[in-house]
């Protein structure tokens, strides 16, 4: 059984920084794709970042380029979003997600079959 645990969440001002971890169980977690996703009240499920595992190519969603980076360390089982510039909008619970995951498939959660419980990040105008 797959289980990821995220932290690193929390309260913070505009135009602060924050990083996310996710660390895994498992020992072929390296060789899997990971996305962060978020989901604010009211609103859907979407695409934040992904890092595909054989690669290492990495995806963003057009709100984030340019603020956010994801990262990996596969000794670690771990896989970051480092958010810089933080806005308001960026208000959510942020859930990383492990898939075998192509540039065809990484914005679909479908393409995950494991899901954190999410870190609630705040962002304070």
């Amino acid at each position: 059984q797959v289980q990821l645990v995220e932290s690193g969440g929390g309260l913070v001002q505009a135009g602060d920084s924050l990083r996310l971890s996710c660390a895994a169980s498992g020992r072929t977690f390296s060789s899997y794709g990971k996305g962060w996703f978020r989901q604010a009240p009211g609103k859907e499920r979407e695409f934040v970042a992904a890092i595909t595992g054989s690669t290492g190519t990495t995806y963003y969603a057009d709100s984030v380029k340019g603020r956010f980076t994801i990262s990996r360390d596969n000794a670690k089982n771990t896989v970051y979003l480092q958010m810089n510039s933080l806005k308001p909008e960026d208000t959510a619970v942020y859930y990383c997600a492990r898939g075998t995951i192509s540039w065809r498939t990484y914005l679909d959660t479908r393409a995950y079959d494991y899901w954190g419980q999410g870190t609630q990040v705040t962002v304070s105008s």
